[in-house]
């Protein structure tokens, strides 16, 4: 349901005129005079230790449908500037498929320009604290206007009436609503899942598959080679028990 958003640069003809080229130079933004960071905190704890469990999974377990290797990038509280005059939103957590990864030591790699990007991101999630950035209302206007295919509002704390978990999919120019477990065009779902992450056990959003298993972390993808290798170092031992009993040596 990507699609490229209008507002980008049009590309210079190959017979231009010198006249026409300066034009153009002027249509691009000067990336200088952006403000791509505003150095606020995170609000609460919960929060930032979701961003980490929303990013993390998707380099570590996923892999988009079609191609093999098909490129894409994730983000967390990153600013997404639709245009240089428009100011940026920065959702808590945001996909976009089908665009590489951009150094972020470099101007164009510390926020998602969507003229440079060359495409509207997929899918945004908003986690509400509290009704300041009025999430299901202006906030989801406002990514109506901008194309986003897919929205999702994750309200922890019940501070509106609609649940804990809200997904929206873009049908023509307005939202609908949709079942957050799953979203055919991403390969991807999401789910609410009570565990341990990072020393606190809490009930998390989380990504998984058709099948409801959530998309395991680094670190849980590590604990569990760990455990397989211990239980095959296990049956490895109470093997050769067994072979001594029987009155043979195994070999090492």
């Amino acid at each position: 349901m990507s699609e490229t958003q209008t507002g980008s640069p049009p590309a210079p003809p190959t017979n231009g005129t010198a006249g026409w080229l300066e034009e153009y130079d002027e249509l691009i933004p000067n990336l200088d005079e952006l403000v791509t960071e505003d150095g606020k905190p995170v609000d609460n704890l919960y929060v930032e230790k979701l961003y980490k469990l929303l990013i993390d999974p998707l380099y570590a377990s996923w892999r988009p449908p079609g191609e093999p290797g098909r490129p894409f990038v994730a983000m967390s509280n990153v600013g997404w500037f639709h245009t240089a005059k428009e100011q940026p939103l920065a959702p808590d957590a945001m996909l976009s498929l089908d665009v590489e990864a951009i150094d972020p030591g470099t101007r164009e790699g510390r926020s998602y320009f969507q003229w440079i990007r060359g495409k509207t991101p997929d899918l945004a999630i908003e986690v509400v604290s509290d009704n300041r950035a009025d999430e299901p209302g202006e906030r989801l206007r406002q990514y109506e206007r901008w194309r986003l295919p897919y929205y999702v509002i994750h309200d922890p704390f019940g501070v509106y009436d609609g649940g804990v978990l809200r997904a929206y999919e873009l049908r023509g120019r307005k939202f609908a609503a949709i079942d957050p477990r799953w979203i055919e065009q991403l390969g991807l779902g999401l789910t609410m899942w009570t565990g341990p992450y990072q020393g606190m056990t809490h009930s998390w959003l989380r990504w998984c598959d058709r099948d409801g298993q959530v998309l395991p972390t680094g670190e849980e993808r590590a604990s569990r080679a760990e455990a397989q290798a211990e239980q095959a170092a296990d049956l490895i031992r109470r093997l050769q028990a067994q072979l001594r009993g029987a009155g043979m040596e195994p070999e090492s």
